[in-house]
């Protein structure tokens, strides 16, 4: 098997584990988007454009309660300046990539493929093929988001409203504030 292929099962491997919390929120995600009153094709597509579980949220939470684009497109770039450090730290071990390269993997980059890959380089910082686990990583967490999403806009269609969904968004941030903190 060819080095790039191993490097990105490798990061295939390491992300599997920061995959559990992702699972819910994604499901929450997808059934929060249509309990606002979203439809499946509205709330898939920002799983697509988007690829951001934070920023999706503060889109379809601002657009249901009427805000403008303007402030809606302001929320969502502030919750994501984040993905800018993350760039900036992987700037020197990818420079050397042609620019569809870095498109590619810039819309990949999330917080846990960040988390995992910034390690690998780190460990394997002359391999000239390092990017692919970077590539391994956020492709795993890309296909397990769209498929949680799916799931979450068939429950939200299903279950009654009376449900009260909105709740989890709260409770999602909270939890990931204090995973960040107890790091």
């Amino acid at each position: 098997m060819p080095n790039h292929y191993k490097i990105l099962i490798r990061g295939v491997l390491d992300v599997l584990p920061l995959m559990i919390p992702v699972v819910p929120f994604g499901i929450i995600f997808g059934a929060i988007g249509i309990e606002l009153g979203f439809g499946p094709y509205i709330t898939y597509a920002t799983s697509i454009i988007v690829f951001s579980g934070a920023s999706q949220i503060v889109i379809l939470q601002l657009l249901s309660a009427g805000a403008s684009s303007i402030v809606t497109i302001t929320s969502s770039s502030v919750v994501s300046t984040r993905h800018l450090l993350y760039g900036a730290v992987f700037s020197e071990h990818l420079n050397r990539l042609s620019l569809n390269w870095k498109i590619a993997l810039s819309y990949l980059l999330t917080d846990q493929a960040f988390a995992v890959s910034n390690e690998y380089f780190k460990k394997n910082n002359e391999n000239q093929f390092k990017h692919y686990h970077l590539l391994g990583s956020g492709l795993t967490l890309w296909i397990i988001w769209q498929v949680t999403t799916i799931i979450g806009i068939f429950l939200g269609s299903i279950l009654p409203d009376e449900l009260g969904l909105t709740f989890a968004i709260p409770l999602t941030f909270l939890a990931l504030l204090v995973n960040y903190l107890r790091k």
